[in-house]
């Protein structure tokens, strides 16, 4: 009989000989493959594709199509790095170097700053190495060995996480005279990283702390072929056009000061963003039933106790004194919409209740991390509570996709949803736990659209459904989220009356739409490039006077414009037209109007559209109705 029973994703089995590697089957099954294949799994566990295979299970190649495979490229690449590092300044000390959502990082201990032109220099080193194609192999070896190992030769970072691992057994992998400690797996060798690039160095605290020591983090990407390492550096290029940071300062939507790390300043033509999507929030929710509240920011301790926060979420929070009481700055909007409820009496009649709060919230972030709108410390959720029975969980839910959806298809993004379940670090029975999870699947389940479930990422009080937006580069971005709750309400010792008169403990549901609102502005500032459509831009029509004698009617035009609330700028610079309309243009306006003699005799106007074509002899009556109608109905062009 076969020693091994294995299980391919089609369903198939086949019986192997113990010690057969991956790339032995992939080989088998074609040479195609085989020349793809990075590595293998069995029942969910990464393996080498050279590593003997001695267990049975589901088994599965992967290529580097899949996401795990490019993380196991990226770490591989990450290694290649830190060979080629060590090579050119053998002085500098290790510390870690993992795959990251896109690309990997090294952390060096190097006493003087890595340059542009150092970065130059690895990556010819690396290229060197790679061209060697030494493999990467494998060896484990106990725990006291690994420690005198790297004592030996002063890599006191490694000491340090090697001292903090209970295995017995350490795992080693070698390349060529470079030695690393890891999980793996790995390509099976250096020539498998065929295109890569360094992207950045950054300062990096050790173990993410301010009170150690300041390191430095080198950035890169690579891939197995050079046409995908061009593709993304053209998709690179792009974003960096569209950087919300960039584009933020150039139109003038917001800044980010010293004054307020973390914390963005919005300006005038960015409030009219903010303004436009709450109106378009408010309308959206108000169809759906939702009431809205606002809480305060600041909450007594005993609160954040009672609500978990305090145990669970303290690193995280900010704090004060009042009077000599502790008082926390709210980090969630959640404990204080539970208040709101609590205010009233409720029958099952009144449920489901849904409480929407635009609330703002501190959360503590490391200064490393603070990135424009997408990571900051201070910042706004669409938050909505809702409040039902049990039975009416799966509908409320379902409820919560169908407006999710009806909203990102305005911006017209692609979204995919996840389901997370429960983390280590909870609050709630396992009986609780499960029922909230089999409630989740199965409302997603019934919307017939494909999910994915992230083991042990929900919230800690509950599980989860995140929406996944994708953006005009292809790049995805969590934005939206649906959590059951079970834990809190009982916290809290929330109730509604049922039928028979008895209290019965409500189902919360904790949901948003936008997300966090900054960097939801973020998204939407790089997903249209700045060109934003009509109804989102600051500003809709640039009036320009051709010359002084035709300002008078332009003055009009733009009046008649801003009576009927559309957003116009008038332009009576003493400039060129060129320039006028070129600036307009950089400006990212929709619509440009040119008043001349011509348009100030028959009272008219030209206008030109985002395709730079001009429409003369337009009556502004009828556009304005065109405009009218384009903002209504928020075209998403």
């Amino acid at each position: 009989m076969a020693d091994l029973k294995l299980e391919f994703p089609d369903g198939s089995k086949k019986d192997y000989k113990k010690g057969i590697t991956g790339l032995e089957i992939a080989k088998e099954i074609g040479e195609r493959l085989a020349k793809d294949a990075i590595a293998i799994e069995i029942d969910g566990s990464l393996l080498d594709l050279t590593r003997p295979i001695e267990t049975s299970g589901k088994f599965r190649i992967i290529t580097f199509k899949d996401a795990e495979g490019k993380q196991v490229l990226w770490h591989s690449a990450s290694h290649v790095m830190a060979e080629a590092v060590q090579k050119l300044w053998p002085d500098v000390k290790l510390a870690i170097g993992p795959s990251i959502e896109e690309g990997f990082y090294y952390d060096f201990d190097k006493e003087t700053p890595f340059t542009p032109s150092d970065l130059i220099k690895i990556e010819k080193e690396m290229k060197n190495i790679v061209n060697e194609n030494t493999k990467f192999e494998r060896t484990e070896i106990g725990k006291k060995e690994a420690l005198a190992h790297f004592r030996e030769i002063n890599e006191e970072y490694k000491v340090e996480m090697i001292e903090e691992i209970e295995d017995e057994k350490i795992s080693f992998y070698t390349n060529g005279k470079f030695t690393d400690f890891c999980r793996g797996p790995h390509v099976p060798s250096t020539g498998y990283v065929k295109a890569f690039k360094l992207l950045k160095v950054s300062g990096a605290y050790w173990r993410g702390s301010e009170k150690n020591k300041m390191l430095q983090r080198i950035y890169g990407i690579a891939f197995n072929d050079k046409k995908l390492l061009k593709e993304w550096l053209g998709k690179r290029e792009e974003a960096e056009k569209r950087n919300h940071i960039k584009l933020g300062k150039e139109l003038d939507l917001f800044s980010m000061q010293d004054a307020a790390p973390g914390c963005a300043f919005f300006h005038p033509k960015g409030m009219v963003l903010w303004n436009e999507l709450m109106k378009f929030w408010k309308e959206e929710h108000f169809k759906d039933g939702y009431v809205e509240i606002k809480t305060p920011e600041i909450l007594r301790r005993n609160l954040w106790e009672q609500s978990g926060h305090w145990d669970h979420y303290k690193e995280n929070m900010y704090f004060t004194k009042i009077d000599d009481e502790d008082f926390a700055i709210k980090p969630m909007n959640c404990p204080g919409g539970i208040l709101v409820y609590k205010t009233e009496r409720h029958s099952y009649r009144d449920l489901p209740i849904k409480m929407g709060e635009v609330g703002t919230v501190h959360r503590h972030e490391l200064s490393g991390v603070l990135n424009g709108l997408f990571r900051v410390r201070k910042f706004t959720q669409d938050d909505a509570h809702i409040y039902c029975t049990r039975e009416q969980v799966r509908e409320e839910v379902l409820g919560v996709i169908d407006l999710i959806d009806r909203v990102y298809k305005v911006f017209g993004f692609e979204y995919h949803m996840e389901l997370s379940t429960r983390p280590d670090k909870s609050i709630g029975s396992d009986e609780v736990w499960a029922t909230a999870e089999k409630s989740l699947k199965e409302a997603l389940e019934s919307t017939g659209k494909e999910f994915k479930i992230n083991e042990g990422d929900g919230a800690f009080y509950g599980p989860k459904i995140d929406f996944h937006i994708k953006d005009s580069l292809g790049r995805t971005w969590q934005c939206g989220t649906v959590q059951l709750d079970f834990a809190m309400p009982e916290k809290f010792d929330l109730y509604y009356i049922d039928e028979n008169d008895n209290k019965k403990q409500p189902v919360m549901l904790h949901r948003v739409v936008f997300g966090s609102v900054e960097r939801f502005i973020g998204n939407i500032i790089e997903h249209y490039g700045g060109d934003f459509p009509t109804w989102l831009a600051p500003v809709q029509v640039k009036v320009i006077a051709v010359s002084d004698e035709f300002g008078d009617y332009a003055k009009k035009v733009h009046n008649e414009l801003r009576n009927k609330l559309i957003r116009s700028e008038l332009d009576l610079r003493k400039e060129t037209v060129s320039k006028k309309v070129r600036d307009a243009e950089l400006q990212k306006v929709p619509y440009i109007i040119n008043i001349g003699g011509k348009e100030k005799e028959a009272g008219t106007v030209a206008v030109r559209g985002r395709d730079g074509k001009v429409k003369f002899g337009v009556k502004l009556e009828d556009f304005i109705k065109s405009i009218e109608k384009e903002v209504s109905e928020r075209k998403n062009i």
